[in-house]
């Protein structure tokens, strides 16, 4: 099992994943540290707490957002992609920010 140590908000966390998977792991946590950034430049004091759960809101929505789009892919509301299995990575990647955005709410 491999493990990377990610840098958020200016704390290191050590993070559990598949071997292989390390690089993933890393490019998840710049997209978290992305959203960070974007609500920190909001201006406005946020404890960490709540500025992960900012994040995780943010992210939900784009899972959100992205499963209402293969839902409609799916349902023919748009002409076919030019790669059949687009709705279907886009599903996955929906899946995995949900997931991430439920480990971020555990303390």
């Amino acid at each position: 099992m491999g493990q990377v140590t990610v840098r958020i908000n200016g704390y290191s966390h050590t993070i559990g994943c598949k071997d292989g998977e390390e690089g993933h792991v890393h490019a998840l946590a710049a997209q978290i540290e992305d959203k960070v950034r974007m609500i920190r430049n909001m201006g406005g004091q946020f404890s960490e707490a709540r500025m992960l759960l900012h994040v995780a809101l943010l992210l939900a929505d784009e899972g959100s957002d992205l499963r209402a789009e293969v839902t409609r892919l799916r349902q023919g509301g748009a002409a076919a992609p030019a790669d059949p299995q687009l709705a279907e990575r886009l599903s996955r990647i929906a899946e995995r920010i949900e997931t991430l955005a439920q480990t971020l709410d555990r303390p």
